[in-house]
């Protein structure tokens, strides 16, 4: 069968990929148009091999929100650029598995890897966008939240390379500034990266070794034992409020903690509201 330039045309058209690689594979094919596609599909598998090494730091964090607030996932999809993780193939790409992240369950990357969009995998539709771009591309995490009494409310900071979100619990009716107050937390969040909501929630090996370090600190400094345990406790409580969100400081307001924010809200509306649960995604964090 002849190998049209109308022919290549159109497999650029379904494919996005380039267009000498779109006449080789009609020619490698037998000008078999499904062929063809099948055979470009394995050679974005066989780009994808090859760049396995690369390091893929770039990228972007997207979060989904369901419109009823109830549910709501995460997903961060890198790359190795940032000129390709602002391209429409790249967003296309991680749209389609944040749409599914927030509509089915999944409970590993490994089960993600495996759904299906429109009859093909996720990893076979990242094969196929590695293809087009010539980059590594790797599914890196994604979380996906519910909550019964409550709504989910997400940031995306400028630039996608850092998300949140925060499930709120409440059972009495609530305003319509809570989705002012609500966005005001999940960008405390983004900007002031807390580890816990409570200091309860602190791991209690963490805490004995940040004590330790006081002490050692104090000793270094050559303070006297019996004050030990009054300077550790005295920079446990600065780092307690440093790193827990209800009690850092808001950062819109220097005179206020989220935790007083929070409580006056409740009082001047008559509501419980309370922060359930945060999850907060920076690009290639190395907490992941």
């Amino acid at each position: 069968m002849a190998i049209t330039a109308e022919l290549v045309k159109q497999l650029r058209e379904k494919t996005g990929a380039g267009m000498m690689d779109c006449k080789k594979a009609l020619e490698e094919s037998g000008g078999d148009f499904e062929k063809a596609i099948e055979y470009l599909r394995k050679k974005g598998a066989a780009v994808a091999a090859k760049r396995a090494e690369r390091a893929a730091n770039e990228g972007v964090i997207v979060t989904k929100v369901s419109e009823d607030k109830k549910i709501a996932s995460i997903t961060e999809l890198n790359c190795e650029t940032d000129f390709v993780a602002r391209s429409d193939v790249f967003g296309e790409l991680v749209n389609k598995i944040s749409d599914l992240t927030l509509k089915e369950d999944y409970s590993s990357i490994d089960e993600l890897m495996k759904a299906k969009i429109d009859g093909l995998t996720v990893a076979d539709l990242i094969n196929e966008a590695v293809g087009k771009i010539g980059e590594k591309i790797q599914l890196s995490r994604f979380r996906k939240v519910k909550v019964n009494n409550g709504a989910i409310v997400d940031y995306i900071h400028p630039g996608s390379k850092l998300g949140v979100l925060v499930v709120f619990g409440f059972t009495k009716p609530i305003p319509e500034d809570f989705y002012t107050l609500s966005r005001d937390i999940a960008m405390q969040v983004a900007a002031m990266k807390p580890m816990t909501i409570t200091r309860d929630q602190i791991d209690r090996k963490l805490i004995d070794k940040e004590i330790e370090i006081y002490k050692t600190q104090a000793r270094n400094e050559g303070k006297p034992e019996q004050v030990m345990d009054k300077i550790a406790q005295g920079k446990l409580e600065k780092f307690f409020q440093e790193n827990c969100l209800m009690e850092q400081i808001f950062v819109k307001d220097g005179s206020k903690t989220v935790k007083d924010l929070l409580n006056h809200f409740n009082e001047q509306n008559n509501t419980d509201v309370n922060v359930l649960e945060f999850i907060r995604f920076h690009l290639a964090d190395e907490n992941k």
